[in-house]
């Protein structure tokens, strides 16, 4: 008997036998090729390098020396890398170019894609040397019949395609990583559920033309009596989205906040899944916070009858991804028919190295995509090399997309962004994106305090107008300073406060209180006290609106959480600076914008048709051509360890800090914990001050740690933040 995986005898768990395994990550790898494949004109190389990877990844675990560790229960890695003879035996089918994608996934599929450069010497091969065993790569070659025939006397697959001429797609890159990604979630997948850490997904699908149906329903539903103008513009918005015949491709959704995107576009994405045979539907947000509500709002219109819907609308609020065996099945895929994410989580996958990140890929393709305000996606040196994935998608991987903003800064007609610059379809028609426009000059006016503000000054001046009172500023550690200071001064009630501090499950609750709160006409003297995590796509309406000075395009977001449907005639928002300190620090990504902003303000142009200025004016300044351009040219010379490392949405890694309780102690003991709770109940932390924070690995489950400072309800791990003062000597503001 051969084995793929130890057994563990404590836990009832046998060795798996390497019969068992390879046909499991060979069904399921090909089962995920092809549905990512699709009707692609490089289907049969991708279906044939997915299949050979899948049939040789573990072909050196078949060693003796290995299959002495694998048959018992010993720890230990194995002598010999079991990679090795898998790519060796792709590379010497040297005339069939899936065999050559196949050797490079074998070679990828535990440490991640490689950076091409590094491989001149070794050409995929294992040329490290064992004191006692030699050459690994000698070893290999020595043996490697021997490995193929015990591998054919265990398995009885079909003979894989031997076609020397296959039609390719113009982005390699993007082929391996989606590859990767097919082999990988077959594996870890596999290894989980043998030893019982994973079960299969309920498979639901789109079913876009009844989701419509029920869309339609909805929305009909929501219609109200009083047909004021606001109502009216939703509901052309939402029928202009409906009826659109744009092509697909990549279209732009430009229309002002409280104008309906929500559903408008869901309707638009519904249509084209229809049309063009899409698998899912994804929409990507620029902050956590926006997530529960919009998966609250897709839920109630999209779910059938008999569905659950958890598996029908799939919540991803930040990383949850673990190359460890032990927590595999903790990471986060991307399997609903409907996801809803961060821009961060969407746009690092796609440029992902790493097996963890890259196992969810695959599903991406054949899906119709809403990146909403995307003009707060991402870093600005980010989108040239994004914008050409995005077109990839669109035209090799059949995948739609619509970008969407209610202060659209329409960047892919700069050439700094686009080469060339292109025009795009528009989803909304001009007459309806020109009477919304006219609204949002009535609804908001916008002004700007001239003096920098301290800490007192600022808690004493939000004071004194009109409540209930809207303020968000540049850092986590700033709001959780200003809002200790309210409650300190005015009381509890007095203040809410709303940021990433907050594990999701304390996010909902606290939004929850605050709509409850403004639902109550006759509780107006209090102040939110947020971060960026507000200023987009929450449905809420405050009387009086202050933003820390970052861009325009924060200011005109922000605008649109303050008299939302003009319910108070006109009302202000605030553009105000802080005077910076050990409490109230400064974000340093916002200097060049909110240089601009200042410009803006002062030349009287703060208004939504001068975003894309507001952005040309950012770029020049900061001079993002040369980030761009390296990342750009290592995507071109394959280093997808480079463009993983430089494309950093958040520019630092994360660690996921469980903060409840209860989900620490059931991490411990080893109970099942699923993706859904390890989300809902935990925070990110930068990677580089796990020892500052005294970050506690779960050792049960390997990539987790324990929040072991204070953590309330009210301002999340700030509150142990604030109560180790010390902890902020660093300077770090937490973003």
């Amino acid at each position: 008997m051969l084995y793929a995986h130890s057994p563990k005898a404590k836990d009832g768990i046998t060795a798996q036998t390497y019969r068992d395994h390879i046909q499991a990550v060979y069904a399921g790898a090909v089962q995920r090729a092809m549905g990512a494949s699709g009707q692609t004109v490089f289907a049969s190389l991708f279906n044939d390098a997915v299949r050979l990877a899948a049939e040789f990844h573990d072909l050196g675990k078949l060693d003796p020396l290995n299959q002495a560790v694998l048959s018992s229960e010993g720890k230990g890695r194995l002598p010999i890398n079991h990679v090795d003879a898998g790519t060796a035996e792709m590379l010497r089918r040297t005339s069939s170019r899936a065999a050559m994608v196949a050797a490079l996934l074998i070679y990828s599929h535990h440490r991640g894609l490689p950076d091409f450069s590094e491989l001149q010497q070794n050409q995929l091969r294992d040329i490290t040397v064992d004191e006692s065993l030699g050459l690994t790569k000698l070893r290999t070659d020595r043996f490697l019949d021997e490995y193929v025939n015990a591998h054919e006397g265990e398995t009885d697959f079909p003979i894989a395609s031997s076609k020397v001429s296959y039609q390719s797609p113009k982005n390699l890159q993007l082929l391996s990583r989606f590859a990767l990604s097919c082999l990988v979630d077959a594996d870890h997948f596999d290894t989980s559920a043998n030893y019982g850490q994973a079960h299969p997904s309920p498979q639901v699908h789109l079913r876009p033309s009844e989701r419509l149906k029920q869309l339609d329903r909805y929305v009909a539903s929501l219609k109200s009596n009083k047909e004021d103008k606001r109502n009216q513009l939703r509901g052309k918005v939402y029928a202009s989205c409906r009826s659109s015949n744009v092509p697909r491709g990549i279209v732009a959704c430009d229309s002002p906040v409280g104008s309906g995107k929500t559903t408008a576009v869901m309707a638009h994405l519904l249509q084209v899944g229809r049309k063009h045979k899409m698998r899912r539907i994804f929409v990507v947000l620029p902050y956590t916070n926006i997530i529960t509500q919009s998966v609250d709002v897709y839920r109630k219109c999209l779910v059938l009858a008999g569905e659950n819907p958890e598996h029908v609308v799939a919540a991803h609020h930040h990383r949850a991804e673990f190359s460890d065996p032990q927590s595999r099945h903790l990471t986060y895929l991307w399997e609903a028919p409907i996801v809803v994410t961060t821009a961060v989580q969407f746009f690092e996958t796609l440029a992902a190295a790493r097996t963890g990140t890259l196992r969810k890929l695959h599903q991406l393709a054949a899906s119709a995509v809403f990146i909403d305000e995307s003009h707060a996606a991402l870093p600005a040196s980010l989108w040239p090399i994004a914008w050409k994935w995005l077109q990839s998608f669109r035209d090799e991987w059949n995948c739609h997309f619509v970008m969407g903003s209610g202060s659209l800064s329409q960047f892919w007609t700069l050439p700094e962004f686009a080469s060339p610059p292109v025009q795009i379809p528009e989803l909304i028609d001009e007459a309806h994106s020109q009477a919304s426009s006219e609204f949002e000059a009535e609804r908001i006016h916008y002004q700007s305090q001239s003096e920098p503000l301290d800490l007192d000054q600022l808690v004493d001046w939000v004071d004194r107008h009109s409540g209930p009172r809207l303020l968000i500023v540049n850092t986590v550690q700033s709001a959780g300073y200003i809002a200790m200071q309210i409650k300190a001064k005015t009381g509890r009630r007095s203040v809410e406060h709303l940021s990433t501090a907050l594990a999701p499950v304390h996010r909902e609750r606290t939004l929850s209180r605050i709509r409850s709160r403004l639902d109550d006409k006759s509780d107006t003297d209090w102040t939110l006290v947020a971060t960026s995590c507000v200023e987009a796509g929450v449905d809420i309406s405050f009387r009086t609106g202050f933003r820390e000075r970052s861009s325009l395009n924060s200011l005109l977001q922000t605008s649109g959480r303050v008299n939302r449907s003009g319910e108070y005639g006109a009302a202000d928002v605030w553009d105000f600076q802080l005077v910076f300190d050990h409490r109230l620090r400064k974000h340093p990504a916002f200097e060049d914008s909110a240089e601009v902003l200042g410009q803006l303000f002062s030349e009287d142009r703060v208004a939504l048709q001068f975003c894309t200025e507001a952005m040309r004016r950012e770029i020049r300044r900061c001079g993002m051509k040369s980030d761009a351009k390296l990342l750009l040219e290592a995507e071109e010379k394959q280093q997808f360890v480079e463009v993983q490392s430089r494309f950093k949405v958040i520019d630092s890694n994360t660690d996921v800090a469980v903060v409840l309780p209860s989900l620490k102690n059931r991490l411990r003991a080893n109970k099942h914990v699923s993706f859904q709770d390890l989300q809902s109940g935990s925070v990110q932390i930068y990677s580089n001050r796990r020892a500052d924070f005294a970050l506690s690995p779960i050792v049960q489950r390997p990539g987790v740690f324990e929040w072991t400072l204070k953590y309330d309800k009210f301002l999340g791990y700030m509150a142990g933040i604030i109560d180790n003062v010390e902890l902020l000597d660093g300077g770090v503001a937490f973003a």
